[in-house]
């Protein structure tokens, strides 16, 4: 007989819900399709763009609606579980997801494909925070560190795997839909969650819950809007002043929205996000963690992928596959963390360091292999990162909500998850800049190292002197506008200039025609890959600073989530 919790305000979970890990595998469906959808298009866009069209702005926009649209409503989300049932929101959410995946796959023109991503966005941020929820509606105390622990493998793996299965998928094109099958894998995800969902979920609603903050909510929307859109926009833009203008209005906005909340619980009403949280030290200090952590993992995902493609010249699935180590990892740091998890706060500083001993690993071997590494030689140091995100992020989500009382787990589960959303943003803005500022002065440089080779080969094939000058010198220009262009389709006019240097030297000497050629092009093709290697390495470090910087957070934590465990 099913077993109903009618409100997570009682603590009915004592007992534990009758269908509490199947709940918990349909919640766990829904984190897989977020995560999968936030992902894929970094593999697809190429071919979407070139099957619909539009410009280097539609591009970012695939991914960046979705976030936007995510972040700007998962406050809310949260809150509308509260108000109105967690279940009730959960299955609209999933159906409205499910929906948004369809208008993707079917979409005509760019404007409906990034419409129907940011419909996807705002279901998915009223489906997500009902998960945590209901999580801690649903488990004892005892349960709930292995029952969120399952986020971690769950949202690693899915964040390896996404890049894997959208470029299969795109490969193989399964009856003929190409890119189009990575939304409509959704259909069968989606429905399975919300016909589990209905058999499956616990019902109930927070019982202090009155009526919805309008006024918080337009504050917090119009705050993420501020700070997502110009980190977004901001390097198509050259970032124009408008977009630290932004940034900065969102501070503001953000503290005129903690200052209208504060107020509103004073005087008797129901605030969106309950202030009292960030009286809680493992809850602040987790937002402090997860806001630098997942910028520091997004960023990370988002570069090594470019640096595959791009710089390595690896293809969608190769690429996705090369990043497949990660998955070992994380699966044997999350068993590593539930044999571990007595440690406390002590097993996030250890995944941490070993974390950042695995990017400084990727460091070496680039460092050791140069422009010729492959996937094989990489494994090493990405299960050792994998092992490192693994031990870090099984505890978390059980450390950081641990303390959270149930009245306030639904503005506690939306604030977390925006939270994280907002970091994957700021990390994907923020190391892609650095990456890509650094890319075409490395370029450049790598074209000044291979020029004297270029001119011993251009002699070697009788061209003169001043024409060698001027070919190694446009080899380094084009390399550079190549690798700062913002519309990848468009040739450079400093590449036309060396197209033309090329054909008049062969025209002058006919018989070097091939010799001139492959030499071009062999320097070509080293200059990118040893620019490209050298900003992955540069930002590779970045990457390592971001994680000392969670480790010293991680002091903000409580060593244990629960006091008692301390006494173990």
């Amino acid at each position: 007989m099913t077993e109903t919790l009618t409100s997570p305000g009682r603590d009915t979970a004592g007992a534990g819900y009758h269908w509490r890990w199947a709940a918990l595998f349909v919640i766990l469906a829904a984190e897989i399709m977020d995560m999968l959808d936030a992902l894929i298009t970094n593999i697809a866009a190429p071919t979407i763009r070139a099957e619909l069209g539009g410009s280097a702005a539609t591009v970012q926009w695939l991914a960046a609606g979705y976030t936007l649209s995510m972040a700007v409503g998962l406050i809310t989300g949260g809150r509308l579980g509260d108000l109105y049932g967690r279940k009730r929101m959960f299955l609209i959410g999933a159906a409205g997801f499910t929906l948004g995946s369809l208008l993707c796959g079917g979409a005509v023109s760019p404007g409906m494909l990034i419409g129907a991503r940011a419909l996807q966005g705002l279901f998915g941020a009223l489906m997500l925070p009902q998960g945590i929820g209901m999580i801690k509606q649903m488990f004892d105390p005892k349960e709930m560190g292995t029952a969120f622990g399952l986020f971690g493998p769950v949202m690693g793996l899915s964040s390896v795997g996404g890049p894997v299965l959208a470029g299969w998928l795109i490969d193989a094109d399964l009856f003929g839909t190409g890119w189009r099958m990575i939304f409509l894998i959704n259909l069968p995800l989606g429905a399975a969650a919300v016909l589990a969902g209905l058999r499956f979920l616990p019902a109930g609603r927070a019982e202090h819950a009155s009526r919805l903050d309008l006024t918080g909510a337009a504050l917090a929307s119009i705050g993420a809007g501020l700070l997502i859109y110009p980190l977004v926009q901001g390097r198509e833009h050259d970032w124009p002043l408008w977009t630290f203008l932004m940034m900065a209005a969102s501070l503001v906005i953000w503290g005129v929205f903690g200052w209208y909340e504060t107020r509103k619980q004073r005087t008797g009403g129901d605030p969106l996000i309950v202030p009292s949280l960030f009286r809680k030290r493992g809850f602040t200090g987790g937002l402090a963690v997860g806001l630098v952590f997942f910028s520091g993992m997004a960023g990370l995902g988002l570069v090594l992928a470019l640096f595959f493609q791009m710089g390595l010249g690896f293809s969608p699935l190769k690429a996705g596959l090369a990043q497949s180590p990660w998955s070992v990892g994380i699966i044997i740091g999350f068993g590593v963390a539930q044999a571990v998890q007595r440690f406390g706060r002590t097993v996030i500083h250890a995944g941490t360091v070993i974390m950042a001993a695995g990017i400084a690993g990727t460091y070496a071997t680039l460092q050791y292999a140069g422009i010729d590494v492959t996937p094989w030689q990489l494994i090493p140091a990405l299960i050792v990162t994998g092992l490192g995100m693994g031990l870090l992020m099984a505890p978390f989500f059980d450390t950081v909500l641990a303390g959270v009382e149930p009245v306030e787990t639904g503005s506690a589960g939306g604030t977390l998850t925006a939270v994280q959303q907002l970091g994957s943003a700021l990390g994907a803005a923020v190391l892609g800049t650095i990456f890509f500022g650094l890319l075409g002065g490395h370029v450049a440089n790598a074209a000044d190292d291979g020029a004297p080779t270029l001119r011993r080969d251009l002699a070697a094939a009788s061209i003169p002197a001043d024409r060698r000058d001027r070919i190694a010198g446009g080899l380094r220009a084009c390399g550079h506008d190549r690798a700062t262009a913002k519309d990848a389709a468009a040739v450079p006019a400093s590449c036309r200039r060396l197209q033309n240097e090329v054909k008049a030297a062969i025209a002058a000497a006919p018989q070097s025609a091939p010799a001139v050629g492959k030499a071009v092009a062999r320097a070509g093709e080293h200059s990118a890959k040893a620019g490209f290697g050298d900003a992955m390495k540069i930002t590779l470090w970045v990457e390592v600073g971001m994680l000392g910087l969670t480790f010293l957070m991680t002091f903000l934590l409580p060593r244990h989530p629960r006091p008692e465990e301390e006494m173990v």
